[in-house]
């Protein structure tokens, strides 16, 4: 039995119907229809058992694989086209106009706490000061003993200081006052640094307070020290700061590590000294403490206090924030809220 196979037909025939192919889908039903395990190919092949005769068994299976081969053929170049065209519609989905302006991207800013510090930080070492850091986990004798204040005094009681050990010798520091005791020990007079940084004490979260907030403190050491050399700086720092009409009051204190000790007040920078409700009517507003280092200090760090004088201060970041920029609640600064940041 002989069997044949119009070559020119199939061919045209699958011409026909590959040009009408659009997608993945279709191509590959029509390939399956062809090539696949049941395909036009396959029944060709099966009916090779029909055909006795060798030569022709031979000849017939030569042709039938002559065709696949055609196919497969017209069948790749298709596929090529097909995956030629979803790259061009991918990328003429993702293509992207270089020449347009790009999108307009909130870009960030600095909390004011930062660019308070910043600030001060200027001011003082244009006068002459360097900047000088310490860690936040001290120990009593740098955080108390070397700064005057002995062990019955309130400060180092558990309820105002994070103690991490039972003996009391580690904690979070109260103030940066440590860091003008670790400045001195390692450098001789004379000297002038500020230390910036956080500080802890166990205060309630409210409008005016925080467990967590951030001082500047000053030393500075020479020969003959004196309350007008204080004084200048901080109407200097005063003036540089906030305005310069602004006044500095010095209203006696007490502070452990300083004799004579002050309480620092500027003229209301709302009211120009004339009297409102933030200064209390009084036309002043505190801003921060100071006075002359204590001689015991001096002692402490193996400064002779006959030949070396020397004035101290410390403010709160958040405090002097809060009045130059007119914040009622100490919060706001916490919160980072975009909208508080890009208004302030």
């Amino acid at each position: 039995m002989a069997l044949t196979i119009d070559r020119d037909e199939i061919i045209g025939t699958l011409k026909r119907e590959i040009q009408e192919i659009t997608d993945m889908q279709e191509f590959q039903n029509l390939k399956s229809k062809y090539l696949g395990k049941k395909g036009l190919i396959k029944s060709l092949m099966n009916s090779l058992k029909d055909i006795d005769d060798v030569e022709l068994k031979k000849e017939y299976g030569k042709s039938v694989n002559e065709l696949k081969e055609e196919l497969e053929t017209l069948f790749d170049e298709k596929l090529s086209e097909l995956k030629e065209k979803e790259r061009e519609e991918k990328e003429k989905k993702n293509w992207v106009d270089i020449t347009i302006p790009g999108a307009r991207r909130k870009i960030g800013k600095e909390n004011l706490i930062t660019k308070t510090r910043k600030e001060i930080e200027e001011i003082f070492i244009g006068m002459g000061f360097s900047v000088a850091e310490g860690p936040e986990i001290e120990n009593s004798w740098y955080n108390f003993d070397a700064l005057n204040t002995p062990e019955w005094h309130p400060a180092r009681e558990m309820q105002d200081t994070f103690y991490l050990s039972l003996d009391k010798e580690k904690l979070l520091r109260t103030h940066t006052s440590p860091v003008q005791v670790r400045t001195m020990l390692k450098s001789k007079p004379p000297l002038a640094i500020i230390s910036p940084g956080r500080v802890y004490r166990k205060d309630e979260l409210d409008a005016t307070h925080s467990p967590v907030f951030h001082q500047v403190e000053g030393l500075y050491v020479d020969r003959n020290v004196s309350v007008s050399h204080l004084k200048m700086y901080l109407e200097v720092f005063a003036q540089k700061f906030f305005g310069n009409k602004v006044s500095v009051l010095l209203r006696p204190s007490y502070f452990p590590f300083t004799e004579p000790s002050f309480e620092v007040d500027i003229s209301c920078i709302f009211c120009g000294g004339k009297g409102c409700n933030v200064c209390k009517n009084t036309g002043w507003i505190e801003i921060l403490g100071a006075g002359l280092v204590h001689p015991n200090v001096f002692q402490s760090v193996n400064y002779d206090p006959k030949v070396w004088q020397g004035f101290a201060f410390g403010m709160g970041i958040e405090r002097v924030a809060m009045l130059k920029y007119n914040i009622p609640d100490l919060r706001e600064l916490y919160k980072n809220d975009i909208r508080f940041i890009e208004n302030s």
